[in-house]
């Protein structure tokens, strides 16, 4: 059975995922369609990308600075980036992967930076995963 244009998906991510018989209620099958579209490779690197994004913010990267500083949630954000780049290693080509390893390692000696009592070499967070971070 052939789609209609109007039952066609775009492709826009930024066009509304409502229904259009149900204004205000999420379509869920058009956006299970708008997913299973997308490599595996993309949704590791937007994850990878929105938990450096959270772990700055965080750590007090932002215009923000300090408003939004805290420590133990960096902490928990920097070694779940730092699992999930290992886990996925293989899975992504270093095209990707270098990049976000170079910041998983920003965001690393930043958290030591900012700490009041630094964490030994090894012990910082997501350093099980990449070895101890050194300046």
């Amino acid at each position: 059975m052939s789609e209609t244009p109007s039952e066609k998906p775009s492709g826009n991510p930024a066009e509304s995922t409502e229904s259009t018989e149900n204004p205000g209620v999420a379509d869920f099958d058009a956006m299970t369609r708008d997913i299973a579209e997308v490599p595996a490779v993309e949704v590791i690197v937007t994850v990878a990308v929105n938990l450096m994004s959270a772990a700055a913010v965080k750590l007090g990267l932002t215009e923000e600075g300090d408003k939004y500083k805290d420590l133990d949630e960096a902490r928990k954000l920097v070694t779940a980036l730092a699992g999930l780049l290992d886990a996925s290693a293989t899975e992504i080509s270093s095209f990707h992967a270098a990049p976000l390893r170079d910041g998983l390692k920003s965001l690393q000696l930043a958290f030591r930076e900012a700490s009041v009592v630094p964490d030994e070499p090894g012990q910082g967070p997501g350093e099980k995963y990449t070895g101890p971070v050194y300046g």
